[in-house]
């Protein structure tokens, strides 16, 4: 296993990976490398895992922005020890890319260590991260995802199961979560300390609840809670990192070890340079022009090409890209909806040359929040499921139905 680089130059860290005292803009480090188990990530970030977006293509537009954890699309447990032909191609990378991570999805304790046993022992991955944030209903319903934490005794067996399988090989597991169902029913404090105990390398937190769905504002407050109680593993923070900026101020209000970003690099791979440079002490910012915005996006699709091994498929999953990387720039509103029905390669180069790629950067109008934030949603739970915090043999024969291919967190 092949450690990211660390910069010769910075102290070890505390096993929490406590901040460095410096200021952005004077070249010092904001944070020192973050440590995950034998793993040093120089940069403190990771990429989130997001269903149809975080594959192999994507993660290298990434990678060569900066450094950082760059995680591949969630795979279910269940699928992954089938060997499914998708499963196993979303957890394959590049030769060049390390280290290597995967985030697995499961509600059975031994589905999730026969998968990360796999992994593991396949040497198809450095890192392993379980998946306890997708607050998508049709896996609420059943007891899945970001409401799973709540069944105290299942939470514990399964990343007891996972670490365990994953620890003869050296690869660390680590935890993404959610503050927990509703602002009445919280169990992060509560399972951070328990990933804690059982050897999960780290934890990281998206400050919403499942009710919060992706909507309002992200409580970094509650970051900054698990950091104080999570004391001996790094604390991640999630939620409402649009720009460096955020990042930085992320870290200043929590004092979290690192940060986790989703949709704020959508459309924008070379965020990541812009947030090594921050972690760096540095205020350097990349501003692309569309001319630089659509070169990006026709290397892209030619990395989709290469990934999926056909042009009419790559290019059907570029067209939900497409309106990510123009946000902000003037297109047209005909030219735009062209843009999101390519097909062919040939199509989009006729369709991204018909664009104005002079424009410069526009500023404000490219920043800030992708996709859609939607609006807070009564999670759907199984019946009788906040009766009790332990599981029922009822509901435990019931949960293999949640293992399905969705992603969220």
């Amino acid at each position: 296993m092949t450690p990211a680089t660390v910069t010769p130059t910075v102290p070890a860290p505390t096993p929490g990976g406590a901040p460095a005292d410096a200021a952005p803009g004077t070249g010092t480090r904001v944070l020192p490398p973050l440590r995950i188990g034998p793993l040093t990530i120089d940069t403190p970030v990771v990429l989130a895992p997001m269903a149809g977006v975080t594959n192999a293509a994507f993660r290298r537009l990434c990678r060569e922005s900066g450094a950082g954890l760059y995680v591949a699309e969630m795979v279910t447990s269940r699928a992954l020890v089938e060997r499914g032909e998708e499963s196993m191609r979303i957890i394959s990378h590049e030769p060049d890319e390390k280290p290597r991570s995967v985030q697995v999805y499961g509600v059975d304790p031994a589905t999730v260590a026969a998968a990360v046993r796999l992994i593991a022992s396949e040497d198809r991955a450095d890192h392993v991260d379980l998946n306890f944030g997708c607050p998508v209903p049709k896996v609420t319903r059943r007891g899945g995802g970001a409401v799973l934490p709540w069944k105290r005794d299942l939470f514990r067996s399964i990343i007891s199961a996972a670490v365990d399988a994953a620890s003869p090989y050296g690869v660390p597991v680590t935890v993404k979560m959610r503050k927990g169902i509703d602002d009445d029913h919280l169990t992060y404090l509560e399972a951070g300390l328990v990933a804690q105990e059982v050897g999960v390398a780290a934890v990281a937190l998206h400050a919403r609840t499942a009710a919060d769905y992706y909507s309002g504002t992200a409580d970094w407050e509650s970051i900054a809670r698990l950091k104080e109680a999570v004391t001996d593993i790094p604390v991640l923070g999630n939620g409402d990192i649009w720009s460096a900026e955020d990042a930085l101020a992320m870290v200043a209000q929590t004092g979290c070890d690192g940060v986790v970003v989703g949709r704020g690099c959508q459309g924008r791979p070379w965020l990541f340079a812009d947030l090594a440079a921050a972690f760096a002490g540095s205020d350097e910012r990349r501003r692309p022009g569309l001319g630089e915005v659509t070169a990006v996006v026709r290397r892209h699709a030619e990395l989709m090409i290469e990934h999926f091994g056909e042009e009419s498929k790559a290019l059907r999953e570029m067209r939900k890209h497409m309106a990510w990387y123009l946000k902000g720039y003037v297109v047209g509103g005909e030219l735009r909806a062209k843009l999101g029905l390519v097909s062919t390669l040939t199509e989009l180069d006729e369709r991204l040359g018909a664009l104005d790629l002079d424009q410069p950067y526009p500023g404000e109008a490219a920043e800030g929040q992708r996709g859609r934030a939607g609006s807070p949603k009564r999670p759907t739970l199984p019946e009788g499921w906040l009766a009790s915090r332990e599981l029922s043999e009822d509901f435990r024969r019931a949960l293999h139905e949640a293992e399905l291919s969705v992603s969220g967190g």
